[in-house]
This record gives structure tokens, C-alpha cells and sequence, in this order.
């Protein structure tokens, strides 16, 4: 018997996330959090978050009353996370509570990923751990946020912002881009593929689009970009260009670009360039060794252009990535 047991493996313990609520707090964010890293998944064959919720008090009123969270852990939950996220709340002109501000700081200063939803970045920056770095805001409280928080370098048309190890999101539905985003860093664009498509939720949009998008009722049904989007993700190792997508949806490319600034508040190129690299990311996942390949068969053309794009957005080479990420990997 001591033998089977000296020969037994142990389990790497899911990486934990923890939420903190605090009076007034926002369900939706909560609701999103939950969703990316609290469920079960199956699908995976592994759990990929240890996920708690906690509070400082045994019964927390959520926003405008509308229902009280109890049976969550004690504050003190929050000192076993990995990554943290804060509580957000529409009232930003209250002050957070100074537990829930220590609480933060002490995650901050050993270590702990730190992450705000909407106007999350407002606790942040009262426990004074965003001094100096990049965050966003909901665009409604940008004027506010800049003035009483002035250290901080506020982004505040984006749709999220990844700083390393403090990342924010800009408004309810940032979050789930933002919590997307943390999954594929976490385990890369295929784990977050799946968990897109249980969300029914876009996989990829990138932290740069704007947040705000002013786009009419379009005159006419052909308008939408879902037809040639869809045309163009299944020849992406092909050579397509800007001008072969305007040729597609019969328009010229000025007006192939103010659709694309319309409705999914970026450029043709770069959302093309954004698909292949998610491919390539995926191609690598799926085991493809050849750099070359993988740069061919997701339309990058090169290994040095692939190498490139992929340390710039992912912030890993190649082979770190598949190291990371690739076939037999955790």
C-alpha cells in the first residue's frame, strides 16, 4: 500500500478566481463571471477555475435592492485567489469599503491577477494599485473617473484593457470579452472557442474596438457584414485582401470600411488579420509543429510575419505558445 501511494500523482489544483460583492453590486458582471469561470465543463474533461464568490457582510443587498446574495464565503476568501475580481457598483461616487480596499491591495501586493468590470476600475483605483498603469471605463464615467483618479492612464474607448497583471473592462458586455480573453491567455483559443460557443457569445472580440458604436437601423437587409464574414473565415489561407472582401459584398473599399466601423467598430484588416491569427493559434493547439505551415494555412504568409503577429498579441512566440498550449499540454 505504501508503494501504490508513493507512485500516486497529484492533480495541479485549478487555478482559483474569486469575486468579491459589496453592497450595490452589479448582477450582470456577476452573472458573467460566473458563467466564464464558474461552470462545470464537461465538454473539456477538466475544470478550468476554482471559482468562489464572497462578501464582506452575510447578506448583501445587489443593485437597487432587487434581491439579497447570502451563503457566499467571508472576505477573507479573497486572500486565496489567483485572480481577483473587485466589486462594481453604479454608485461611484460612495466610497468602497476600506476591508474590501485592503482586501485588494494585500491580492495586489503578493501577486494576484486583479481584474474590474465597468466601473470596477473605480475600486481599483481607490486602493491605489492602478497608479501609473492602463485601464478602462465605462465611457458614461470616463470625465468622472479621469478627474478624481489623474495617475491613472485611462483608455477610455476601448472595450478592455489587459495591463499583465491588472486587467479592466469598460461595461457589462466588455465583460464577457474581457472574461473570453482571460480564458484563451489562460488556456489558449481553442479551450476559449468552446466556451464562446456555450456562451453563444462572439469568441473574439479585440480589447481595441471602440465601445460606444453609433449604428442605425441599416435601409437595407444586404447591409450586414454577416455574408461576407462568414465567406471570408472559410478562404482565410487564401490571399484575401480588403478590396476581395468590398468585391464580395459588392461595395467599394471606402464603404466596406465604414461598415466595418459601423458595425463591429474596427478595420477590415484588422479584423482579417485577427481571424488568421486565431487560427493559426488554433492550428498550433490542434499540434501542427511546422511554423511555416501554420503561417501558410492560416493566410499569415510567413513564419517571421507569424512570429511577429503572435508576440504582439499574444505576447508569446510560437513555440512558447505551443508549449503552453499545444496537443498534451495541461
Amino acid at each position: 500500500m505504501a508503494q501504490d501511494s508513493s507512485q500516486e500523482t497529484c492533480a495541479v489544483a485549478p487555478h482559483r478566481v474569486v469575486v468579491i460583492v459589496d453592497e450595490n453590486s452589479n448582477p450582470f458582471e456577476l452573472g458573467c463571471a460566473t458563467e466564464v469561470f464558474g461552470l462545470s465543463r464537461p465538454e473539456l474533461g477538466r475544470e478550468l477555475y476554482d471559482f468562489r464568490l464572497c462578501s464582506p457582510e452575510p447578506l448583501t443587498p445587489m443593485r437597487d435592492g432587487f434581491f439579497m446574495l447570502t451563503g457566499v464565503a467571508g472576505l477573507d476568501a479573497a486572500d486565496s485567489a489567483d485572480t481577483l475580481i473587485v466589486p462594481n457598483r453604479p454608485d461611484t461616487d460612495v466610497p468602497r469599503r476600506p476591508a474590501v480596499l485592503d482586501a485588494v491591495r494585500r491580492a495586489h501586493e503578493r501577486g494576484a491577477r486583479l481584474v474590474g468590470f465597468c466601473s470596477g476600475a473605480f475600486t481599483l483605483a481607490e486602493a491605489g494599485v492602478l497608479d501609473g498603469r492602463r485601464a478602462t471605463a465605462h465611457w458614461q464615467w470616463a470625465h468622472v473617473f479621469r478627474a478624481r483618479f489623474p495617475a491613472v492612464r485611462l483608455e477610455e474607448d476601448v472595450l478592455f484593457v489587459d495591463d499583465g497583471d491588472i486587467l479592466t473592462a469598460a461595461g457589462s458586455a466588455a465583460a464577457l470579452d474581457l472574461g473570453l480573453h482571460i480564458v484563451r491567455r489562460d488556456h489558449g483559443a481553442e479551450v476559449a472557442n468552446s466556451v464562446s460557443r456555450r456562451l453563444v457569445f462572439a469568441a473574439h472580440r479585440d480589447g481595441g474596438q471602440r465601445q460606444f458604436i453609433e449604428r442605425p437601423v441599416p435601409k437595407l437587409p444586404d447591409e450586414s457584414l454577416a455574408p461576407v464574414l462568414a465567406w471570408a473565415q472559410e478562404r482565410l489561407d487564401s490571399s484575401l485582401a480588403v478590396s476581395d472582401l468590398a468585391a464580395r459584398a459588392c461595395v467599394s473599399p471606402a464603404t466596406l470600411h465604414r461598415r466595418f466601423r459601423a458595425q463591429l467598430g474596427t478595420t477590415p484588416l484588422a479584423w482579417l488579420t485577427g481571424e488568421r491569427l486565431a487560427l493559426a493559434c488554433r492550428l498550433i493547439e490542434r499540434g501542427e509543429a511546422r511554423f511555416e505551415v501554420v503561417a501558410r494555412r492560416s493566410g499569415l504568409g510567413t513564419a517571421a510575419n507569424l512570429r511577429a503577429l503572435m508576440r504582439r498579441e499574444t505576447g508569446l512566440a510560437p513555440s512558447a505558445y505551443r508549449r503552453r498550449f499545444g496537443t498534451g499540454t495541461g
